[in-house]
């Protein structure tokens, strides 16, 4: 017996009780070296009690948690149920013991149960999650604007009015243009009442929104008539100038039904008084700010880095409920060692005038692959072909891979802006 085995056998796995939700996080805020303030802790029991929780019990006392939000995600040309991880971590006496390992099969297992095809994640340490299947799925750019000058765009600007919104009448005001943009790009989770106020805006500052670094409460401006669907909004704070700093802008969220309507947000962030620089963390890769400036150095890219990795918990679910862009058909042969079920060799038809289909077959292989990298193609952020070129996985059939990727396309990236 190895010591991961040792571990699992004195290990028992349980919901956590509301009872232990004070020392759940009192283990979440060990394993990530927090010491939040009390609003800031209880927005995290706030939001711990709403989760899918996953307790590991040694001895009656709490040697890992693991929770998962039930949050519907985008896929090309549809949604799915998936289980957002959160709150992840084990104590550190019990490292490297299979707690980890115990909890995600666990996990694996409420998914099928709840008929979650998905699973996603933020990763804090990305190489503890591609060995259990995770792949990076969505990609980000942090751009910034040197704001100290005009900006010069290269179209017209759309000439509605701009208006400011009260942060609290933001939900009802912005949720129908969000919505909108919905089927846009694949990657991003649908809105409650509850995620607007709290995950998106932070309007009691519980995530340190009232003070991020010198940066105020959210502002929200819209564009359109009052009382239609805005044509666009942007979720952003402010600082002012101080000692040995400038004054900036920092961008949450952006959305615009067209780029005359990012055109006009972009302007109105960029001639803020007393800032001179605009900060967005997290735009897409092909965000068509990136072409509208005149003077291309005036809008640099400042850093790219996955955002949300993905787990296929069932294959076949999350295949045959997006869309595809092109006939493909192929024999895959996929490695899933943590989920048997999804492992072997399979043949995929699929097309944009029909639904698709995945069967288990003995022909040859077209295809060798892992979960993990079909995880990373599935949204159509990275093509299949890149990872052949890595030796990720294994063409057979000459061509294969440019025919899967032509299947997977999308119009837009996929893209995930905000960190749950």
């Amino acid at each position: 017996m190895t010591s991961d085995d040792d571990a699992r056998a004195t290990t028992t796995l349980r919901d956590i009780p509301e009872a232990d939700l004070d020392q759940a996080l009192d283990l979440v805020h060990l394993a990530f070296h927090l010491k939040p303030a009390e609003k800031t802790r209880a927005y995290h029991r706030r939001t711990l009690r709403a989760c899918t929780r996953i307790g590991a019990y040694d001895d009656g006392r709490l040697s890992g948690v693991a929770g998962a939000h039930r949050v519907t995600l985008t896929v090309p040309g549809g949604q799915l149920p998936c289980a957002a991880l959160d709150f992840v971590s084990v104590a550190p006496t019990h490292r490297r013991r299979g707690v980890l390992t115990a909890m995600l099969d666990e996990l694996w297992r409420r998914c099928a149960a709840e008929d979650r095809p998905v699973s996603c994640l933020w990763a804090s340490e990305s190489a503890i999650y591609g060995r259990f299947g995770y792949g990076a799925a969505t990609e980000a750019y942090r751009i910034e604007i040197d704001s100290s000058r005009p900006l010069v765009l290269r179209i017209t600007p759309d000439g509605r009015p701009l208006r400011l919104i009260d942060p609290s009448d933001a939900p009802t005001v912005l949720a129908p243009r969000y919505d909108a943009t919905l089927p846009q790009r694949a990657g991003r989770f649908l809105r409650d009442a509850a995620w607007w106020r709290e995950h998106v805006l932070d309007l009691d500052g519980a995530r340190g929104g009232d003070d991020r670094d010198g940066f105020g409460a959210a502002r929200v401006v819209a564009l359109g008539d009052p009382g239609e669907t805005p044509a666009g909004y942007a979720v952003y704070r402010t600082r002012g100038p101080g000692e040995n700093r400038l004054g900036a802008v920092l961008v949450d969220e952006l959305e615009a039904e067209s780029a005359p309507v990012a055109a006009a947000l972009w302007s109105y962030l960029a001639s803020i008084d007393l800032t001179s620089t605009v900060r967005i963390p997290a735009r897409p890769a092909d965000d068509p700010l990136l072409h509208l400036a005149a003077d291309r150095d005036q809008v640099r890219v400042t850093g790219q880095e996955p955002s949300l990795w993905l787990r296929l918990v069932d294959v076949r679910a999350a295949l045959t409920t997006r869309s595809w862009a092109a006939p493909v058909d192929l024999v895959l042969d996929l490695r899933d060692p943590a989920l048997p079920a999804n492992a072997g060799r399979f043949r995929l038809t699929a097309g944009p005038d029909g639904a698709a289909t995945w069967h288990p077959t003995t022909e040859a292989p077209d295809l060798s692959l892992d979960v993990r990298e079909l995880a990373s193609c599935y949204l159509g952020a990275t093509p299949l072909r890149h990872f052949v070129h890595a030796g990720l996985a294994t063409e057979h059939t000459p061509d294969a891979a440019r025919r899967l990727d032509a299947a997977l396309a999308t119009e837009w990236l996929p893209f995930t802006g905000e960190n749950y």
